[in-house]
């Protein structure tokens, strides 16, 4: 798909560099905690917001459940209830060495729900399956197009109109959603950074809970690893790490399936560490265009305290990362298969900070 901007037309733009698949790639990676846990301000007070958080999941049944109705069609038409089924996780799962986490919002749209949307840190709007936009009767052909801006490409994509938009404590009024092609796992869509400025989302792996609230203005309690990030609405969560004695400028991307570095970590690695060989990976986005990479044995990503290894990186120079303009520094975009080994992740968009802990034991 081509990426270049369509001629005679100025169309809005929403970035969404999610990575969806790759052609040869295996989920093992290991994570660790290489120093003492450190108390950090806030105390337990702030850990208590989890768990009387409005919208909190309770750990995933293995039943089927059965939610609110949806109207299919016209407003004439019979009421078909959502079905969520799975014998596992209904929202959040972590990654295992057979599967990859994904983290998924209970989302209502316009009351009817919820939809489960893939909360992707990188994306600046939230998105909807044209399954989904079907299901609410919401026509592909009354809104204006926009450019969805992916980690491979650019592709025009039509839009729906939706008057509410609501998990938790988050609620988004009149937005313009672009309808996505693809989403992690299957999901119904995507939930983008959109509304999220004064809120904090806190993320169980092993719990299958997530939460959105309102930031108190508290850090997590004890054994979490916090970093802080500046505030832009036009770039992702960047925070600094080192990779193999490298500084590193690292992307949190909880939509993208895999882990990408950019070539400039990749020649500075070799400049440490010698040369080595690789082998050739593909990686597809979510405007579907694909683009060839290499993957290679990398060191481990540290995070202070806290480390993520992995067996093996994919290193392109992709387009978005010309766009965030780290195309000439060492970058590394790290997906669901690094961040789903965590046992909690916490974002508190109005601190501008990131906080993660490591599973105990």
């Amino acid at each position: 798909m081509a990426a270049s901007r369509p001629r005679g037309r100025n169309l809005r733009e929403i970035h969404v560099p999610t990575v969806l698949r790759f052609s040869c790639r295996a989920a093992a990676r290991v994570l660790c905690m290489t120093l003492p846990f450190a108390w950090f301000s806030g105390a337990a007070a702030a850990g208590a917001a989890a768990s009387t958080a409005a919208a909190t999941i309770a750990p995933g049944a293995v039943a089927p459940v059965a939610v609110a109705p949806v109207a299919v069609g016209p407003p004439t038409d019979s009421l078909s209830p959502i079905v969520i089924q799975t014998s596992g996780p209904r929202f959040v799962a972590p990654t295992r060495r057979d599967s990859i986490g994904r983290i998924w919002a209970p989302v209502y749209i316009d009351g009817k729900g919820p939809f489960r949307l893939v909360l992707d840190t990188g994306a600046t709007q939230s998105g909807l399956s044209a399954t989904v936009a079907s299901i609410l009767g919401l026509a592909l052909d009354c809104s204006p197009p926009v450019l969805l801006r992916g980690v491979t490409g650019i592709a025009e994509v039509p839009t729906v109109r939706v008057d509410t938009l609501s998990f938790g404590d988050l609620s988004v009024n009149d937005a313009l959603l672009p309808i996505v092609p693809d989403a992690l796992g299957g999901a119904d869509g995507i939930l983008g950074t959109a509304g999220l400025a004064d809120k904090r989302v806190f993320i169980d792996f092993h719990h299958d809970r997530i939460t959105i609230t309102l930031s108190r203005g508290k850090l997590a309690w004890r054994g979490f690893e916090t970093m802080h990030f500046q505030p832009d609405p036009g770039t992702p969560i960047i925070v600094d790490a080192v990779v193999g004695g490298v500084r590193t400028k690292v992307i949190i991307d909880t939509g993208g399936q895999m882990t990408i570095a950019n070539l400039a970590l990749r020649d500075a690695l070799r400049r440490h560490h010698g040369r080595r060989t690789g082998k050739p990976d593909r990686i597809e986005g979510a405007t579907k265009a694909v683009q060839d990479g290499e993957i290679l044995a990398t060191p481990s990503i540290d995070f202070g305290s806290l480390q993520i290894r992995d067996s093996g990186v994919t290193y392109a120079d992709l387009m978005i990362f010309e766009h965030w303009h780290l195309m000439h520094r060492p970058a590394i975009l790290v997906g669901m298969d690094a961040l789903g080994l965590l046992d909690t992740l916490v974002i508190d968009y109005k601190l501008h900070v990131i906080q993660m802990r490591a599973p105990m034991g």
